[in-house]
């Protein structure tokens, strides 16, 4: 397993006119936590790019279960639970500044060749930065 957070103070643009984070903005959330996470790791977009890699997701499932306010700090974790080989698998879950559950969600993503825009296994440069990470629950 590999796991990171990070803090985000939603923006006054981002709530709705109830004074809720806009459920939408989340999954730009989720894209910057995922991508944090990689950065990690040596895979950040540059990496990727460089490499004609894509990452393209093709599936995302969201439960939202409470609000979230305008600068409320919240904390979003990220989890890998397993070493891709197609599909790859994060994990979110979004808790509020008294460490309550707001949101959690899933997205599936999948290798592509930037060139060829032909989905493929996971490359070995990504697997090896991940694998020398992976801790086993």
């Amino acid at each position: 397993m590999i796991r990171d957070s990070i803090n985000i103070r939603p923006r006054y643009g981002e709530v709705d006119r109830m004074g809720y984070v806009y459920h939408a903005n989340y999954i730009t959330y989720f894209h910057q936590a995922r991508t944090e996470l990689l950065r990690k790791y040596g895979i950040d977009d540059n990496f990727l790019e460089l490499n004609n890699i894509m990452l393209p997701v093709i599936e995302m499932n969201t439960k939202y279960l409470k609000p979230s306010f305008y600068d409320e700090e919240i904390t979003i974790i990220t989890t890998i639970n397993e070493i891709p080989s197609t599909r790859f698998k994060f994990n979110f879950e979004v808790k509020n500044s008294r460490n309550e559950l707001v949101c959690q969600a899933e997205s599936t993503l999948v290798f592509c060749d930037s060139i060829s825009r032909k989905p493929g296994r996971i490359p070995s440069l990504v697997k090896d930065a991940l694998i020398n990470n992976f801790e086993v629950k």
